[in-house]
């Protein structure tokens, strides 16, 4: 599976941002979708999944009730719809994906949310 990621910039803390993520080559073999974000000096970590086929959906603490992830099958893509963001989310933000049994193996390249204060 191939993914694009895109949407990520530069906005004010408790601004919004909607990132994309369109995916390609076999993603009828594709299980669930996710989101992960790595900050400057820090180990990259989890951000919100969503399964392909029935959209549940799970999410980090520190993102719950503020970032809500979706997908249009239609369109291979899946989002991350970002609200009331501060400076700790800072980021760059890779969309992932991986099959029934498998880990995510698959990343985008990953784009870059900054947030100022």
């Amino acid at each position: 599976v191939q993914l694009q990621a895109s949407g990520g910039g530069l906005v004010q803390a408790g601004g919004s941002l909607r990132l994309s993520c369109v995916a390609s080559r076999r993603t009828s073999s594709i299980y669930t979708m996710a989101w992960f974000r790595q900050a400057p000096g820090k180990e990259r970590e989890f951000v919100a999944t969503i399964t392909w086929s029935g959209g549940s959906t799970s999410y980090a603490s520190s993102v719950k009730g503020r970032f809500t992830i979706s997908r249009d099958n239609a369109k291979n893509t899946v989002y991350l719809q970002m609200n009331s963001l501060n400076v700790e989310d800072t980021a760059v933000y890779y969309c992932t994906s991986r099959v029934i049994g498998g880990n995510y193996a698959d990343w985008g390249q990953g784009t870059l949310v900054t947030v100022s204060s």
